[in-house]
């Protein structure tokens, strides 16, 4: 057993930068008024953090990128059947399908906003661009289908931290903090040095920018 760093900076600031900020998204939502104008802030914010996890995901660090905890059914149903024994350094196979499922929904959801409208004062940046009927099911999906499905993921991912905890002795919280985990074997560690941050935080800037073009169409 030794220590390696498993999450580099850059995929620690965006988990815990995406916590707060889909608590802000329905925070605000569900006070309306003048704190739909945070929403929408939040929002964009958003889909700037998930735009750069899939780009980081192509081509971050080692534990970042997709490659190395994408697993095909096969090995996800044989995780779940405590056939694919030994601990798993980074994500394992049933939490590399919760990352995917959590940014596509959340990709999903703050895109299907920019579309959306109230019928009362607010609505999506690019609302304009589509016609009213067509904004109003998006609006409907966005309210009533993605919001709910990222409540779903949020409580599944709540509860696979507490299992963790209390079947297996592991704490996948700390690890998510300070970006060092217990692993077996030979595992390396992940590039986190100051050109990889460095160009985590040009890809951000590059993504930010981006969504702030599209904000103001």
């Amino acid at each position: 057993m030794k220590t390696i760093r498993v999450w580099d900076l850059p995929t620690r600031v965006f988990h815990w930068a995406l916590v707060v900020i889909i608590a802000g998204a329905f925070i605000t939502q569900y006070l309306g008024g003048t704190a739909m104008d945070w929403h929408f802030r939040f929002g964009y914010a958003a889909l700037a953090l998930v735009l750069f996890r899939v780009a980081w995901g192509l081509i971050g660090p080692r534990y970042a990128r997709f490659a190395s905890f994408l697993r095909s059914p096969a090995t996800i149903v044989a995780y779940l059947r405590g056939r694919a024994g030994g601990q798993h350094s980074g994500h394992n196979p049933l939490g590399g399908l919760s990352v995917l499922a959590m940014l596509a929904v959340i990709l999903l959801q703050a895109g299907s906003g920019l579309f959306t409208n109230d019928d009362i004062a607010s609505e999506g940046p690019l609302a304009h661009l589509i016609d009213k009927d067509l904004s109003d099911q998006v609006s409907w999906l966005h309210a009533q289908v993605t919001s709910k499905l990222i409540y779903g993921l949020i409580g599944l991912h709540l509860l696979a931290i507490v299992l963790h905890r209390v079947l297996k002795k592991r704490d996948l919280v700390t690890p998510m903090i300070t970006g060092d985990q217990v692993v077996e074997g030979d595992a390396l560690p992940a590039n986190d040095s100051a050109p990889v941050r460095t160009a985590a935080l040009v890809l951000m800037s590059v993504c930010a920018m981006g969504v702030y073009g599209v904000a103001h169409w």
